[in-house]
């Protein structure tokens, strides 16, 4: 188990836990909850060993694997697979000690410690999970979102968002008794993270995760240890069970406190009294001792909570858009456009509050961009009500902030810019007021925007956003950097705000609390959603369900064609001539339709069958041949191997365990080639039979 005692943990001046105790036992899934600022990550580099305690006992079994999600960048030219795979530590340990094995047994055959050693190898290399880490590997990088034709792309091939994702996937392809996750979630759509749910159910080693996404931890957890005031605080349950105890946990301590106070007023009330007077003078000092005495309990002392307000807007347009048969994309180097999305026709009204679903890659952010300006519209038209004004939260904050500028320079430059439009407070110390608002207090109104959190930098493009006043709010995934609390406080603000909403966003909570309209983007088109999110999900599963259809097709079909063209021609059948009593069809060309087909009578109807059968059967007869051998073989492989197995169960003499080793890896690599091939047969067969 995990245990701190009265831990002390400092990051440069500042104690992030004073004198904290907690015990995690092996197997509890926790979710690590606090503020911004709070010491989340900081814990977390305590647990790695990239911190130490400044104070107290802190134990974590020696033994434990653990795992962790690194938070640079790759940069590699290898596959996305191979990088994956290289995540499993105990299969590159297993590897690296079997060509050690391998060298030392070449130089020194007859060396009995070289052949036990290299048998050793072979079977920990085969308990490392050899055979099917490709396999695995890949299933994690499918579930997290990635095509079938992407799993030898190299890593520096993908954007940003998607090699973080394969550093996710790389620490679930690493065995562990350890888990740790800060903010898994941020670069994943919903589907991805319905899929990452459900295998952090499935995991059975301890877990730690940072999370902002409520219906996440929700999922996933079963403890919840919340850091307030430098105390960890242990809550047995997911994140809405913890939401209940701390609340009721702050009533009781409340109400316990006043009590005290009640209490402490009453004696100090008789020490007053009789404290001067010697018949009571024992009794009053018996009361001043009692006093000292008291375990003060603390005022409930709630962290101040973030909130904020949009201002009413000065008109709303009706409607706020009317796009017309639009196509939205974006422009590559050479000047030509790709399209994403086509034959877009909707309208916007004043009022609407809607959630723009649809996986990434898809096109939501294209067409949010597209709306605010950010990108040009391939063509098509958008007409925009008159006096529309757009808040616009883009997914990556500097696409909208100044890396180099302060919030104090954005906020001069804002009110520039809006002139006549914007509220009437401009002078510096007003804006320093509203920076304030938003939690930008003292030197923080100077600090460069490039050296600020995501969450700082989310909360100062908020602030442009209110000071805008707009009418029509596009948000892309404005909750990426927020902590629980602000997320809160945006979901209320955007609650009573007056005008339109679009949201893009993977909060499912944010979306059911300020969305009551769904929009699907896909398949290159944007169209109604009927339903709700729990619908979305299961939506979301058919898709995935589709897309591995069509990739199995499409690989089959792939089979089938190298197999026909390796295949001989089938004899060439000859056409029956028509009898010169039989009627002949004609008709003009004007009135023949492309799709009709000449009409046979019953015997060339069978004769064509026939022709048909004869030519699946040629088609078919090599795959055939090839799986009958495969069973043959794969029926060999899989006794031999057996045998293998007995043998190794039994003393051997070290270069027969060597041998044998061996052999055994031989024939585990043979198998899942066989098998592999056997799958692709099959599948070849079915495509032709259909």
């Amino acid at each position: 188990m995990i245990i701190l005692n009265n831990v002390v943990l400092r990051r440069g001046t500042k104690v992030l836990l004073d004198s904290a105790s907690v015990t995690l036992n092996p197997g509890e899934k926790v979710g690590l909850v606090g503020r911004n600022g709070a010491g989340k990550s900081t814990l977390f580099a305590l647990l790695n060993g990239t911190l130490h305690e400044d104070g107290g006992d802190f134990s974590i079994p020696k033994q434990w694997r653990m795992a962790q999600v690194a938070q640079h960048m790759p940069e590699t030219e290898d596959s996305a697979t191979d990088f994956v795979v290289a995540g499993d530590t105990r299969l590159a340990e297993a590897r690296a000690a079997l060509a050690t094995a391998e060298a030392l047994h070449a130089a020194n055959p007859d060396d009995a410690d070289a052949g036990m050693a290299l048998g050793q190898a072979y079977s920990d290399i085969a308990d490392a999970g050899e055979h099917d880490a490709v396999p695995r590997a890949q299933a994690l990088i499918m579930g997290l979102g990635f095509k079938l034709h992407e799993l030898d792309r190299p890593v520096n091939s993908f954007s940003g968002g998607w090699r973080m994702r394969l550093q996710l996937a790389r620490a679930l392809m690493c065995p562990s008794d350890l888990l740790l996750l800060d903010e898994p979630t941020n670069h994943l759509d919903l589907d991805a993270l319905v899929w990452l749910e459900a295998w952090l159910q499935k995991y059975d080693g301890t877990m730690l995760v940072i999370s902002h996404d409520r219906e996440f931890l929700d999922a996933v957890t079963n403890v919840t240890v919340h850091i307030e005031q430098a105390k960890l605080t242990r809550y047995g349950g997911n994140y809405s069970k913890f939401e209940d105890m701390r609340a009721l946990r702050m009533e009781q301590q409340q109400i316990a406190h006043e009590r005290q106070q009640e209490k402490i007023a009453h004696l100090q009330k008789f020490i007053d009294r009789f404290k001067a007077k010697a018949s009571k003078a024992k009794q009053a000092q018996s009361r001043v001792k009692a006093l000292a005495r008291m375990e003060r309990v603390a005022p409930l002392l709630a962290e101040a909570e973030f909130t904020f307000s949009f201002k009413e807007p000065a008109n709303l347009p009706n409607p706020m858009l009317s796009i017309t048969n639009a196509s939205f994309g974006y422009m590559q180097e050479d000047g030509s456009a790709t399209t994403i999305l086509s034959g877009v026709s909707r309208g916007v009204l004043a009022g609407q509050r809607i959630g723009i679903l649809g996986a990434n890659g898809q096109g939501k952010s294209t067409f949010v961009k597209t709306v605010a300006h950010d990108l040009p519209l391939v063509s098509g038209t958008v007409t925009e009500g008159k006096g529309l004004a757009i808040g616009y939260f883009a997914q990556q904050e500097l696409d909208v902030l100044h890396e180099t500028s302060n919030p104090l320079e954005h906020m001069v430059r804002l009110a520039r810019e809006l002139g006549s439009a914007a509220p009437a407070a401009r002078t510096e110390q007003d804006l320093r007021g509203f920076l304030g608002s938003f939690n930008f207090s003292g030197d923080m109104v100077k600090q460069p925007v490039g050296t600020m959190s995501g969450g700082e930098k989310a909360r100062l493009v908020l602030a442009m956003m209110v000071w805008q006043r707009p009418n029509l709010l596009l948000l892309d995934e404005p909750t990426n950097h927020l902590d629980l609390a602000t997320r809160e406080a945006l979901a209320m603000a955007l609650n009573e705000f007056e005008g339109t909403l679009m949201l893009v966003s993977h909060d499912r909570a944010l979306l059911r609390t300020v969305c009551d309209e769904f929009w699907l983007v896909g398949r290159g088109e944007v169209r109604d959603f009927d339903g709700d999110l729990d619908d979305y999900q299961r939506y979301l599963l058919d898709e995935s369900k589709r897309l591995r259809e069509e990739a199995k097709q499409a690989n089959a079909a792939e089979v089938a064609a190298s197999a026909a063209a390796a295949a001989p021609a089938p004899a060439k059948a000859a056409v029956p001539m028509a009898s010169a009593t039989a009627p002949v069809a004609t008709a003009s060309p004007a009135t023949v339709s492309t799709s009709a087909a000449p009409s046979v009578d019953g015997r060339t109807q069978r004769q064509n069958d026939a022709r048909e059968r004869q030519r699946l059967a040629e088609q078919s007869r090599p795959l055939r041949k090839e799986l009958a051998s495969l069973d043959q073989r794969m029926a060999q492989a899989n006794a031999e191997k057996s045998a293998l197995e007995a043998r190794l169960a039994s003393p051997l003499p070290p270069a027969e365990i060597a041998e044998a080793g061996k052999r055994l890896k031989q024939l585990g690599d043979e198998i899942e080639a066989m098998e592999e091939r056997w799958l692709e047969l099959s599948e070849a067969l079915e495509g032709i039979g259909s």
